[in-house]
Parts: structure tokens; C-alpha cells; sequence
């Protein structure tokens, strides 16, 4: 194991991040571990001190944020492997109306010509899930169809929405059932927020504060594939949600949120250990989720032009804001200050889970600290 990981992650917290996890493997096996911190540091966005405050360990659940669109990626595509979809056909065979110059391709390499997001809660404040998707689904194309590069939520939403119709079920079963089933991946999963036994939730709110000690988990009241409130860390300090304190347990993200928490861009949560274990997957041909050559595509070059990095489908790669010194690692990073990096050449996994928007967002220096991490995986792995 390595003390310079303990260090790194060390001098981050709380700086940087309230709690912090990083796992790094070479060859499959973990050469270095370490977690830092406290799940729930704070009451409010004033910084206030919460009273009770668990501390992270490597079984801790953290919102994964746009490490999601690797696991819509991959349903995607298990659907492509049986021929349900075509990533080169118009996505307009299940979404009719559609541009048909929009095909799954686009989607999963930001070319589809979206704007970068949409706050669907906001234009539809008092709308159901249902009606917001709807929207979502039907927003316009804005900028040119097939390149640039233009980052976009909106088309991983789409794409999830499309893997929804295509399969028949929705997209928190599918990627239960071709991706985080088969690769045994038993603490990830959407949703993982639950209502105590005997004070179910009510619109006023969960009948417990953030902060404050988490009631036992009722039998089965847990979302499959997820885990209890109680090793889940805490995001942002949002108001306007129904509890109070900061959010825990579930979506960070406002248009996931908005969407009923499953989303194709944002809502998986996890642990490091699974995070690992699909990097894993991937970096050796797909495991019991994907073909090799289904991997080889997805991880190919698909000449995006003007990004800040290559890209293959639904993964970065060389993104410079995660890799660090390891120019041919591929993986994603999240919002809520979560990256997946793995190196093929070096047969090197990394993974950095932490909750950098606890209490609030913007705080300085989650970059350097995933590029620390990337530089301590190289060294190990020389």
C-alpha cells in the first residue's frame, strides 16, 4: 500500500473535499488504498458543523455524477452487441420527429448538436418526471450536427431515453441487468435513499436531519444494487429539495433530480471497489458485460474534432482535467468530484471518489488532486 496516496489524499481534506476515497490497481490488484474524511462534514452552506460526522472508509457510497454516462454507455451498447439498436441509425426510429441526422453515435460523442444542458426543473417546475423527459427527448438541435465537439447532457439523456424504448424497461433495470449484474457490482446502483420503518418520507421532508445519525434501513426498503443512507456522503447544500440540511442519498444533479433520479447523463452512485471493478471490465475486452470488440469500439478514436482530448463512445480519452501524466488513460470524471482513469499500456486502474461540492460547489483544487492521484498510479505502476 502505498503512504504517499494517504498523503495526497490527506492534504485534501477538507480542503479540497469534505471525504475522499482512492483506489489504485496495476494488473487487477490493488496496490494502493486510502480514504479520508467524513461523509457528512457540514449542516448548511454557511460551513456549520455537523454534529455527527461519519467518517469515509473504502465501503462509502458516493454520488458518481457523469461517471453515470459510462454505465448508460454500456447498456447502450450491450444493446447494439444483440442488434436492438444501431448506433449509426437514426434515433428517430424510437423518437419519432426526431432529427434523423441524430444517431447514437452522436449522442455518446457530444456531436448531435445540443446545447451543453438543459434545467428542465426550472422550465417545467411543477411538470412529472414523465412530462420532463418528454421535453428533454424533444429539445432542438442548436449547433451543427455531426462536429464540433459541444459537451452535452442533453444527448445522454436522449440516449438512455432511446436504450428505455429499445429494451422495454427502464434505464435503472437495464443497466442493473447488463452492466452492474453481470459484473457483480453489488453497491452500485441509482436511488440509494430509503425511508425509515416506522416515519416514512412525506413531501415535508425525511423524517431525519443530515448530520444527525441515520435510522436503521427497513427490510428491503433499499434500492436494489445500492446501499444504506448510512455509508452514502453528502453533496450540496440545497435548499429548495425537500429535507434539510444537504443532500444525501440522492442525485446531485438537478435535471437527474427532475427526472425522477434516473438519467442517462447523471444518478448512479458507488463505491470505489465498483468503480474499480468496471474500469477493470473495460481495460480487459468487457468482462461478462461487452464483447471485446464491442470495448475495442467503444474505446477507438472517433475523431471528434476541437475537443480538449480524444474521444470514444460515452468515455474521454487523454482528458487532461483526470489523467495527468498518463496521456493514454481513458475513463470520465463527475461534477461532484469523481474520475475513473485506466491505462491500458501501464495495466493501471485509478479511481478518485470524493463529495468536492459538499456544501457548496466550486471549490478550488479538485483537479490537482486528481492529477496527484494519477501521478501516484504511474509511479506504482513503473
Amino acid at each position: 500500500m502505498s503512504d504517499r496516496l494517504d498523503a495526497i489524499l490527506a492534504e485534501a481534506v477538507p480542503g479540497v473535499c469534505p471525504a475522499a476515497v482512492a483506489l489504485i490497481a496495476v494488473d487487477g490488484a490493488v496496490v494502493a488504498a486510502s480514504a479520508a474524511g467524513e461523509l457528512v462534514r457540514y449542516r448548511d452552506a454557511a460551513f456549520t458543523l455537523a454534529e455527527y460526522r461519519p467518517s469515509a472508509s473504502r465501503e462509502a457510497v458516493f454520488d458518481l455524477a457523469s461517471i453515470s454516462k459510462l454505465f448508460t454507455t454500456a447498456a447502450v451498447l450491450s444493446l447494439a452487441e444483440e442488434g436492438v439498436l444501431g448506433l449509426d441509425e437514426p434515433v428517430a426510429a424510437w423518437l419519432p420527429g426526431r432529427d434523423p441526422r441524430i444517431t447514437l453515435r452522436r449522442l455518446l460523442t457530444h456531436t448531435a448538436g445540443f446545447q451543453p444542458t438543459r434545467r428542465i426543473d426550472l422550465e417545467l417546475p411543477d411538470a412529472s418526471p414523465a412530462a420532463r423527459m418528454a421535453a428533454m427527448v424533444s429539445t432542438p438541435v442548436t449547433s451543427p450536427v455531426g462536429g464540433p465537439y459541444l459537451y452535452s447532457d442533453v444527448g445522454l439523456v436522449m440516449a438512455g431515453r432511446v436504450a428505455e424504448l429499445a429494451s422495454g424497461i427502464p434505464l435503472d433495470q437495464l443497466v442493473r441487468t447488463r452492466v452492474t449484474g453481470p459484473l457483480n457490482l453489488t453497491a452500485t446502483g441509482y436511488r440509494p435513499v430509503f425511508s425509515p420503518p416506522t416515519q416514512p418520507t412525506t413531501d415535508s421532508g425525511p423524517p431525519y436531519e443530515i448530520g444527525s445519525p441515520t435510522p436503521p434501513a427497513p427490510a428491503g426498503g433499499l434500492s436494489q444494487g445500492a446501499a444504506d443512507l448510512s455509508r452514502v456522503a453528502a453533496t450540496e447544500w440545497k435548499p429548495e429539495r425537500r429535507g434539510p440540511g444537504c443532500v444525501r442519498g440522492e442525485v446531485h444533479d438537478e435535471t437527474s433530480y427532475a427526472l425522477g433520479g434516473v438519467a442517462g447523463h447523471a444518478g448512479v452512485f458507488g463505491t470505489a471497489d465498483d468503480v474499480l471493478a468496471l474500469g477493470e471490465a473495460l481495460r480487459l475486452g468487457g468482462g461478462a458485460a461487452l464483447r471485446p470488440d464491442t470495448v475495442a469500439e467503444m474505446l477507438r478514436d472517433q475523431g471528434v474534432t476541437d475537443a480538449p482530448f480524444r474521444h470514444g463512445l460515452g468515455v474521454r480519452i487523454g482528458d487532461p482535467g483526470i489523467v495527468g501524466p498518463l496521456d493514454d488513460a481513458f475513463g470520465h470524471s463527475g461534477f461532484t468530484g469523481t474520475s475513473l482513469i485506466v491505462s491500458p499500456s501501464r495495466r493501471l486502474t485509478a479511481v478518485l471518489l470524493t463529495n468536492a461540492v459538499h456544501p457548496v460547489r466550486g471549490r478550488p483544487g479538485i483537479r490537482d488532486l486528481r492529477t496527484a492521484v494519477a501521478t501516484e498510479a504511474l509511479r506504482l505502476s513503473s
